[in-house]
């Protein structure tokens, strides 16, 4: 079990001069407010908010943050107001309490609206506040921890939501262990059949598996030190999901997985990371099409790395992933990474990096309920991207699958609704092209073009679907007004009366 005093060790590993008080006051309230309260599983309540607590700090945050860690659950489940605690602890801390509190005063008619009015809460709240995000990813993951005391119904929601939702938020945050152990978690609850034949799999080649990442660590680190170059050489295999996908997606069995082990080269300098590149490729030889540069181009949530993969000794296939120390702790810990005390809320990186909430938040203005806009988040979060070029060579991130008309509503909403054509890469597309990484995207809009509803039969981003959707129902309500212009002065005029006179 987690003690108070695990929390603050980790808390004063990362800022030796924080203040304490507030995390050990927020414990003793929360003790206090939770004694007495069970978990299914037949353990003091108290175990949970500790949990939370420890990961919290653990990631880095600041005090404010473990002490909202500590209190996250206590206005749900203890009686207690977001007043008292604001009165205790500031306004702060109490806006993050709020921000992870579950709705649970509105009286929703079915639960599937009540699961998503419940994330659009918190989706608003975490845009103003990115901590609320992160005090939430770390309540998911102890609760799908512990989620085996659940019922077989609740347990297949939790896990359904949590692949759903959940890990792909970890995974645009760049929380790569979060994204990992949830997904893990989730399959094992989804589906144990095949979560446990692939577990078996890898306990069962864990020894010659072990044996075979230490030695070619040591060759990797050996010829690159021969070369001039001090570096930290680690191996470690996918995780359990990540396998399973492949699997699935390339229809092949476990033993055909040859890239199950992904190897890590952290240098000292940016300079180095491409020169280590071409020293793996003259050793060994890559594969064509498997090689990706995300330090050029790096990823919506920060990540940057270079990755290979080469064969090596009779025909096994490594990944290799190259990058420096900078890089690798922002892939590790994601935004947690940029985490300054007492500057968590304005340091530029941390705003930079999670600019495509807000842009989320703003683009779901016009949808008509709650599951809407859970379904166009879904679309969003849990999808593969694709960089393409505008006329300026900007680079613009989209989804895999998505069009001309998902670009120009990535740029404004009146360029999507006036979209009448587009060129990529110089040549004239249709509108419903699917772009590739690489290629250059020009708009062609007119003025007398309007939104149509067979695009919504192949726009695939969530601000595309949402905008058209909120055009085409302002279209039907204003049509719909004119015709009831129209009938009203046709019955005024049987009375010899105009709405021009009245």
């Amino acid at each position: 079990m987690v003690r108070i005093s695990d929390i603050l060790d980790a808390f004063l590993k990362k800022y030796p001069e924080g203040d304490v008080a507030r995390i050990q006051r927020a414990y003793l309230l929360s003790a206090k407010k939770h004694e007495g309260q069970i978990r299914k599983s037949g353990e003091p309540y108290m175990i949970h908010p500790l949990a939370v607590a420890k990961t919290i700090a653990e990631m880095g945050l600041d005090d404010a943050s473990i002490a909202a860690a500590l209190l996250h659950d206590t206005v749900e489940d203890t009686g207690t107001t977001r007043e008292e605690i604001a009165k205790m602890f500031g306004d702060e801390i109490a806006s993050l309490v709020d921000g992870v509190t579950k709705l649970s005063a509105v009286n929703f008619t079915r639960k599937e609206e009540r699961q998503a009015e419940s994330f659009r809460k918190m989706l608003i709240a975490m845009s103003k506040d990115i901590r609320v995000l992160l005090l939430k990813l770390a309540d998911r993951l102890h609760n799908m921890q512990t989620l085996g005391h659940m019922s077989p119904e609740g347990q297949e929601r939790i896990a359904q939501e949590t692949r759903d939702i959940y890990a792909p938020l970890a995974n645009r945050l760049g929380i790569a262990w979060m994204k990992a152990e949830l997904d893990d978690l989730a399959f094992k609850h989804l589906e144990l059949k095949a979560y446990e034949e692939i577990a078996a799999k890898v306990s069962g080649t864990r020894v010659e598996r072990e044996e075979y990442i230490a030695r070619t660590c040591a060759e990797i680190t050996q010829f690159l030190k021969e070369a001039g170059y001090e570096v930290r050489v680690s191996g470690r295999i996918k995780n359990l999901y990540s396998i399973h996908q492949k699997m699935v997606k390339k229809t092949i069995d476990f033993e055909q997985v040859y890239d199950a082990i992904a190897f890590r080269v952290i240098c000292d300098t940016l300079a180095s990371c491409y020169a280590i590149l071409g020293m793996v490729h003259s050793r060994w030889v890559p594969l064509p099409g498997r090689f990706k540069d995300f330090i050029a181009i790096p990823k919506p949530n920060r990540y940057q790395s270079l990755h290979t993969t080469v064969v090596v000794g009779t025909g096994e296939r490594i990944e290799i992933q190259i990058r420096t120390d900078a890089m690798h702790k922002i892939a590790e810990d994601g935004i947690a990474a940029h985490w300054t005390y007492k500057e968590s809320k304005v340091s530029a990186p941390l705003v930079s990096a999670f600019a495509w909430l807000r842009e989320m938040v703003e683009s779901q203005d016009g949808v008509r309920d709650s599951e809407e806009f859970l379904d166009s988040v879904k679309v969003d979060l849990f999808t593969d991207e694709v960089f393409v070029f505008t006329p300026r060579g900007d680079i613009m991130s989209l989804p895999e699958g998505a069009t001309p008309l998902d670009f120009a509503y990535a740029i404004h909403t009146e360029v999507g609704n006036h979209c009448a054509g587009a060129r990529v890469s110089g040549v004239q597309v249709p509108l419903r092209h699917t772009l590739r990484s690489g290629d250059w995207v020009e708009i062609v809009t007119s003025k007398t073009q309007r939104p149509s509803s067979d695009w919504l039969d192949f726009v695939v981003t969530g601000r595309a679907q949402n905008k058209i959707r909120a055009f085409l129902r302002a279209e039907q309500l204003r049509q719909s007004r004119e015709f009831g212009h129209q009938l009203l002065e046709r019955a005024l005029r049987h009375y010899g009366c105009s709405l021009a006179k009245i």
